[in-house]
């Protein structure tokens, strides 16, 4: 990636503005402002899709829309407050996906993993940790993947999942919903030159994660190939 694609103060400051301002009107006054801001982020975007491309399989980037859907919300605020996007590994051979949130105020993160599990999905992964939680250990806990990602993220039962012995020596994991890593970014790391790199660089330190638990999601337990 060449110095020149970064992320702008100027769309950083456009996020805050907007999270004070956050009505149709003042957002169709600075309509012109946002599609430039929009424009160059996209390219942005476009730039850590290809970058993945040089080491995984991906093949679809979706970066989703300023407008919220406030049918079934609360919260009104017609406008989100972020940019966001995310890169699609080609299924089914390849199961996990990569996340880009870029947020004021040191809000920005990137996210890795299994946000939503399908029932059948999550039972396979509880399965092979009850089996043998060996290997996910090892490399979760490799120190350069560690330093990277640190602890598994996302939502977990208070007690075993039905079936499960809560006593089992892998219950940290099994009880686990979501199978997420997540990293935090500062402004000043967002407005570096090197920013985009180093996303792609911790978006390529996952993958003997999303390796391991290909296997897992495209075998059934004893093994045997599903696809």
């Amino acid at each position: 990636m060449t110095e020149s694609a970064t992320f702008s103060k100027d769309l950083l400051e456009f996020l805050k503005q907007l999270k004070e301002n956050n009505d149709r009107d003042w957002f169709n006054q600075q309509k012109p402002t946002f599609t430039k801001l929009q424009t160059a982020a996209k390219r942005n975007f476009n730039s850590v899709f290809e970058s993945l491309k040089t080491h995984d399989d991906v093949d679809r980037l979706k970066i989703f829309r300023i407008y919220r859907d406030v049918r079934f919300s609360k919260n009104k605020a017609p406008y989100k407050t972020h940019f966001s996007g995310s890169f699609h590994r080609k299924k089914p051979e390849n199961r996990g996906g990569y996340y880009l949130h870029i947020q004021p105020n040191d809000g920005t993160f990137i996210a890795v993993g299994f946000w939503d599990p399908s029932k059948e999905d999550l039972l396979r992964i509880r399965k092979e940790f009850e089996m043998d939680d060996l290997e996910i250990r090892l490399i979760i806990g490799n120190k350069k993947f560690y330093n990277i990602w640190g602890d598994f993220k996302g939502d977990e039962l208070k007690t075993a999942p039905k079936g499960f012995d809560k006593e089992h020596n892998a219950i940290d994991l099994i009880r686990k919903k979501q199978f997420i890593f997540t990293k935090t970014y500062t402004d000043a790391e967002v407005l570096s030159p090197e920013f985009l790199d180093n996303v792609n660089a911790a978006f390529k330190a996952i993958r003997p994660y999303f390796d391991y638990m290909t296997e897992v999601l495209n075998t059934n337990v004893n093994g045997e190939l599903l696809i």
